[in-house]
């Protein structure tokens, strides 16, 4: 078996494994008796559990199709702010929705941080490997379009801030009663669009004009056309 189809089957055996027994109650021990090899194989293609579970979200979101349309468009302002309303909506949506898998996911990130940071590391590193270098060369196009100011330092940095606001954010809409009553969730989702936008450096003329349109797929096939 090659390196590569033994890492799959790994993979397949691990998300049965956080499927049915979570995050906590899953072990690299469990996952190698699924998987029908050694612990000492498993460690060779991942060094870790936090490893493994990172490694899936990973593949989650590479095989999210909104997400991959939106990575594959041509870097421009249009694509910045579709990329903030994006993960706006996605962090706002998690106190809300029903899969508590995903609010789980967020309770392990912030658990990452006050432990040993192993899992926020990597999921960190895999989300700026998939979404960092569109955010850059889209903002570059903003500023060469007039629509944002130069960023004064690392302009990944921008994306990093962007993320943790709405993390933080979302962290305050877990628990059954709020820790801050924000208002209603089309409010928010506006509210830190327009000041994450803003802190990344576009000018109130570029928000109006692409925030204020619809999130719609008329919408966004229009301003992939105009970013062409």
């Amino acid at each position: 078996m090659t390196s590569d189809l033994r890492r799959q089957l790994i993979l397949g055996a691990a998300k049965r494994c956080f499927a049915r027994h979570g995050y906590n109650g899953t072990t690299t021990k469990s996952v190698a008796a699924a998987a029908a090899i050694s612990e000492a194989l498993l460690f060779k293609h991942f060094p870790s559990k936090a490893a493994l579970y990172a490694e899936i979200l990973s593949e989650e979101c590479e095989a999210d199709p909104e997400l991959a349309v939106l990575l594959e468009r041509e870097p421009s302002t249009a694509t910045l702010v579709e990329l903030i309303r994006g993960m706006v909506q996605y962090f706002v949506e998690i106190a809300d929705g029903p899969d508590q898998e995903e609010a789980q996911r967020l309770r392990l990130m912030v658990t990452s941080h006050l432990d040993d940071g192993e899992f926020a590391r990597l999921l960190y590193a895999k989300v700026e490997k998939l979404i960092g270098t569109v955010f850059v060369a889209s903002l570059e196009r903003a500023v060469a379009a007039g629509d944002a100011a130069p960023p004064r330092s690392e302009p990944l940095n921008l994306f990093w801030f962007a993320h943790h606001t709405v993390l933080t954010a979302a962290l305050t809409r877990l628990p059954a009663t709020p820790c801050l009553a924000y208002g209603k969730a089309d409010d928010l989702e506006r509210q830190l669009c327009e000041f994450l936008l803003r802190g990344i450096g576009l000018n109130d003329a570029a928000i109006a004009s692409h925030l204020g349109r619809a999130s719609t797929p008329e919408a966004k096939e229009t301003a992939i056309a105009e970013s062409a």
